[in-house]
């Protein structure tokens, strides 16, 4: 780093020694061809003064250009901006610079908007077509047996059984919107976001705890392993990660099927992992597993329940956490989420 600074500097100076070489030679040779007779003096003083106005006048010339390509480069970014006012986000800024410098800054910045914007323009269709499809399906089959219900001859078993799946499809709207309210206030800026020191081990174990009806009724075996470690985090934003990974273990868990939970620390960095030996998740849907409304298709299979928006929110509040999540599964053999957490300034205690 130093040698490339002392490198660029010394060209520096060897350039600025060039120009005034090449100005004064100019000037000595002007005044060399000018039929004047004049005195050593005289001459020597006009050779100064004419090289000096050379250089003024070729410093001028470069502020003329470059205050030029500076206003052709800001005209260019108001249409650009006045574009994407327009709704066209199919915008790029294309600027050979010399150097980089802030003006570069700004052009990468732009095109990164830009394309940031053009993605969620493409998305959106597509994000009203799946929310339109969540809402319809419930709804389609609440209509559908509410109307079954009014046929009178049916007996009470079929009146409890329709009236449960109208109850289900009833939790699967409600789970829905709270979700799509959820994962909107958590990516605008002003969800509450309020950091304290409190055992993650605690919060996981309680979490697995309030879980235990749903791991009995499958017969499954919980392995679990819990260091004792604080944390710096917000602990309700944290509270919502662990019972969706739990329960996602849980669902596409078979029957007397196994659950393994580890909590230790690594460094400075709280790492928890959650492996199953369920039904997995394909190579092609890990890729994916994290976007809105995805589901893999066997998750489709085993259960309808799901919004496809649990481990989009499980992931934002993760990064919000400057923390990172990973996936890995293969199919039939089972799945393995892992997290890592910053600790900060909290250690583990023993």
């Amino acid at each position: 780093m130093r040698s490339d600074r002392f490198f660029k500097r010394t060209l520096g100076i060897l350039f600025f020694l060039t120009f005034i070489s090449i100005c004064f030679s100019t000037g000595y040779y002007t005044i060399q061809l000018l039929p004047l007779r004049l005195t050593d003096y005289v001459r020597y003083l006009a050779t100064i003064m004419t090289s000096i106005a050379i250089m003024i006048f070729i410093g001028f010339l470069i502020q003329v250009i470059h205050h030029k390509k500076r206003v052709n480069i800001y005209l260019e970014i108001i249409d650009a901006l006045r574009k994407i006012a327009n709704g066209d986000y199919n915008v790029q800024l294309d600027f050979k610079m010399d150097k980089k410098n802030e003006m570069t800054d700004i052009i990468n910045h732009f095109n990164h908007m830009a394309k940031q914007l053009k993605q969620m323009e493409e998305m959106r269709p597509e994000f009203i077509s799946t929310v339109s499809h969540e809402i319809q399906s419930p709804l389609t089959s609440i209509v559908g047996f509410a109307q079954a219900l009014q046929y009178n001859k049916l007996t009470i078993e079929e009146r409890n059984h329709y009236l449960h799946i109208i109850e289900t499809e009833s939790r699967r709207l409600s789970k829905l919107s709270d979700n799509l309210l959820k994962l909107t206030s958590l990516e605008s800026a002003h969800h509450p976001f309020e950091r304290t020191d409190f055992r993650l081990d605690q919060q996981i174990r309680t979490i697995i705890l309030a879980c235990e009806p749903s791991w009995m009724e499958k017969e499954l075996e919980l392995d679990i392993s819990l260091e004792k470690i604080r944390i710096f985090a917000d602990q309700d934003l944290m509270s919502q990660v662990w019972p969706n990974l739990i329960h996602n273990s849980i669902k596409f868990t078979r029957h007397r099927g196994k659950i393994t939970i580890r909590l230790q620390q690594i460094d400075d960095l709280a790492s928890i992992t959650i492996s199953d030996n369920g039904i997995g998740i394909s190579e092609a849907d890990q890729f994916h597993i994290f976007e809105r409304f995805y589901k893999a298709d066997l998750a489709r299979e085993r259960s309808k329940s799901g919004s496809g928006l649990g481990l989009s929110i499980v992931k934002k509040i993760i990064e919000m956490h400057e923390g990172t999540i990973s996936v890995k599964s293969e199919l039939e053999k089972g799945t393995t989420f892992t997290i890592l957490l910053p600790m900060y300034r909290y250690n583990k205690i023993v």
